[in-house]
């Protein structure tokens, strides 16, 4: 069987990564892997169940009771299975999000998981994006890519976001709610958000998706040629 191919998209929340690594794995051929995707699960279980993802031990306690999987629809789009239920909606809002930045910090959880991200990068292609991909999840990870933009342009753009999914959405408290996932994200003891050194930095304050896209593109054209 002929090596897979990875690669690897970090950066910090609202830095446009699934949007980029969804168009970049249509346009290869490859299978993205929405890794925010999965910690945002296991935050909307314990929620569920009322934990905070501060309690330790009752994260611990409740971990073996959850199963995480992960299936794609005819378009390619990533669902997140809970135990046996689709939640891909019911994760996307902005406290599950700030929850699952505390939950990813808890090494169980990250140990439970760390598997199944390996395995979905042995068994196929995979544009893979998150906050540790490239320097913990996949460190021989094929190409890697440093995805940010200043706060202020990810919080305009989570802001409209929200605004067109019909959720009720503040700029001003969003983005007071990115700088504290960003120190949070930065600043955990276990896996901590930062560029890996042999990452290729891109900005996309001032890009647009099909700019970021194109940019991308070709980065991985000249570093793997496809």
């Amino acid at each position: 069987m002929a090596k897979k191919i990875a690669i690897a998209i970090d950066g910090p929340a609202g830095a446009g990564k699934s949007t980029i690594a969804r168009r970049l794995a249509a346009e290869l051929g490859y299978c993205y892997v929405d890794t925010g995707a999965i910690y945002r699960t296991v935050a909307y279980f314990l929620d569920l169940l009322g934990i905070s993802p501060k309690d330790a031990d009752g994260v611990a306690r409740y971990l073996d009771e959850l199963t995480v999987g992960i299936t794609y629809d005819e378009e390619g789009k990533q669902h997140m299975i809970m135990n046996g239920m689709d939640v891909t909606e019911d994760i996307r809002t902005q406290e599950i999000s700030q929850k699952a930045s505390l939950v990813s910090a808890n090494p169980l959880v990250r140990e439970m998981l760390l598997d199944l991200q390996r395995d979905m990068a042995k068994e196929y292609n995979v544009i893979m994006d998150g906050r540790d991909i490239g320097t913990v999840v996949l460190p021989r990870a094929n190409m890697k890519i440093f995805l940010t933009a200043s706060p202020e342009v990810r919080a305009k753009r989570r802001t409209a976001e929200l605004e067109a999914k019909g959720q009720t959405a503040n700029y001003e408290k969003v983005l007071k709610e990115i700088q504290q996932r960003d120190y949070q994200d930065s600043h955990r003891a276990i896996a901590p958000l930062k560029q890996a050194k042999d990452a290729v930095k891109v900005d996309t304050s001032e890009l647009d998706i099909d700019g970021v896209v194109a940019a991308i593109r070709k980065i991985v054209e000249g570093k793997i040629g496809q």
